[in-house]
């Protein structure tokens, strides 16, 4: 059956102003709509934004507990509605029914850990240098806050950013991927359920260079939460930059796993077939290169490999499945790009390396599961960000090697290090260039209950999730009051003057 989705401003459902509509399709057989969208133009956009500035003052002034217990009622509609929201994801956006589940459960549960904020939202007291005089911090909201949320994560990541912002008073417009809009309909016709005022919470659907950038630019925009590209995220920091605006980036990654010579390898082929080819290695922490040390080297790669050949590809919808599409024709085309270069360039492609198109996968963007052997580290599939099921093995000669391979390149999102050496899992967790790191596991897993992130091409420094030192950095403004009751003029640094 086909979603057909509307925006939201101010409490209504309504058509976008240009009255046209972009079809979505099933990217595990074409053949089929899944969602019809509106093509919302700048007026949209006008309208959502005007409709969350006139909400503002009121939302921001309910006590903040009083807004928690409002998004702890949709957190509680969302986990009834797993299922069905779960299972309409798997047809739109194509990743196994497993992880379509997860990803609403990811939802649920920041929805209930920031319900849980409304009661914190700590700020700080402490003591002054002067004599009856009290000091202290609080978190205030910056105002309204444009969300630009991706693909490939439409329930989980879209709750990171409403949750956390609506609790500490923001109020927001939401733009989804025009891929996941259906998801996002599902997801905000529960705020609407739970009761949350009009105005408080708006979706407009469309292009990211139409509703995107109209959103970003709007002159009563406050801030601006995006994850994405990283060359999209780039301008929007520009743009906020340029005009003082808050904004949080969450962008590519190029993760690693290292396989040392003591470790367990065939828990660290379970981590990186799950790494790699979970959502069809579309996630900004799919593992997109292993460092193997030389020892163990050939051992791991078949073994790898030989997992990586037995994997189910086929709808997700479908029992059994473990690897399904990837999100539309140009993300086959990107894909198939890198790894028609690889095989010009005589790279040793172990398995995979086309797309499959036998039975029935002739009508979806199906590619098989890849492993590379050993490449040049300058080659492009070891450098840059594919977002599609395809992985490197690369050779370290030693501890020190491994890490200047996986710190070779421009992000620095997740890594993990598989070992049984207690100094090198420390020296790894303090020498790695990411913001998460994980041991003997692997580089996809993150828990909502901490802050979410990376450093250099991955982000800006703003954490996901978490709370004070993750999502409420974001989402909040602190304000430093002082209260002075001597009942005389008192000057902090020992000041004598009159």
């Amino acid at each position: 059956m086909t979603l057909h989705c509307k925006n939201y401003i101010n409490g209504k459902w309504v058509d976008s102003s240009s009255k046209k509509t972009i079809n979505r399709h099933n990217p595990a057989d074409t053949s089929k709509v899944v969602s019809v969208v509106p093509a919302s133009i700048a007026k949209d956009v006008d309208d959502a934004v005007h409709a969350a500035r006139i909400a503002y003052p009121q939302w921001k002034y309910v006590p903040a507990p009083k807004r928690a217990e409002l998004l702890y009622k949709v957190a509680q509609l969302l986990e009834l509605e797993k299922q069905t929201i779960a299972h309409f994801m798997c047809t739109e956006m194509g990743k196994a029914l497993a992880e379509c589940l997860g990803d609403v459960q990811e939802g649920v549960d920041i929805g209930y850990y920031f319900a849980g904020e409304g009661r914190r939202l700590h700020g700080q007291t402490m003591p002054s240098e002067l004599r009856n005089k009290h000091i202290r911090t609080v978190r205030e909201p910056v105002g309204v806050f444009a969300l630009i949320t991706p693909w490939n994560f439409p329930v989980a990541i879209p709750c990171w950013k409403l949750f956390p912002a609506l609790v500490a008073g923001n109020t927001v417009v939401l733009k989804p991927s025009n891929y996941v809009s259906g998801c996002a309909t599902l997801l905000v016709q529960l705020f609407e359920k739970a009761g949350i005022p009009a105005g408080v919470v708006n979706l407009v659907h469309g292009s990211g260079d139409t509703v995107g950038n109209a959103l970003v630019m709007h002159p009563d925009v406050d801030g601006v939460s995006f994850t994405g590209s990283t060359n999209v995220g780039r301008n929007i920091g520009e743009y906020c930059g340029k005009h003082l605006m808050k904004h949080s980036l969450e962008m590519g990654g190029k993760n690693v796993v290292i396989v040392m010579d003591d470790a367990d390898i065939d828990l660290a082929v379970d981590a990186c077939i799950w790494g790699a080819f979970g959502t069809t290695g579309q996630r900004c922490t799919a593992t997109s290169r292993i460092v193997v040390h030389q020892r163990v080297y050939d051992s791991f790669k078949q073994k790898f490999a030989a997992r990586a050949r037995k994997l189910k590809l086929g709808n997700g919808i479908d029992k059994g499945v473990e690897v399904g599409p990837v999100l539309n024709e140009d993300q086959l085309m990107k894909v198939l790009g890198y790894l028609s270069d690889a095989k010009k360039n005589k790279l040793n492609i172990l398995c995979g390396g086309k797309r499959a198109i036998s039975g029935h996968l002739k009508n979806g963007y199906f590619i098989e599961p890849t492993v590379i052997d050993n490449p040049p580290r300058t080659h492009p599939v070891c450098c840059e960000e594919i977002f599609g099921p395809v992985v490197v093995v690369l050779k370290a000669k030693h501890f020190d090697d491994a890490i200047s391979i996986a710190n070779s390149v421009d992000y620095g999102l997740s890594a993990a290090i598989f070992t049984s050496n207690i100094n090198h899992a420390h020296r790894a967790a303090e020498l790695l260039e990411v913001g998460i790191v994980y041991v003997n596991s692997a580089t996809i897993g993150a828990e909502v209950q901490l802050p979410f992130g990376g450093i250099k091409n991955t982000g800006n420094g703003h954490r996901e999730a978490g709370g004070s030192g993750g999502a409420l950095d974001t989402y909040t403004e602190i304000k430093v009051i002082n209260v002075d009751f001597s009942g005389s003029l008192q000057k902090a640094q020992g000041i004598d003057w009159k």
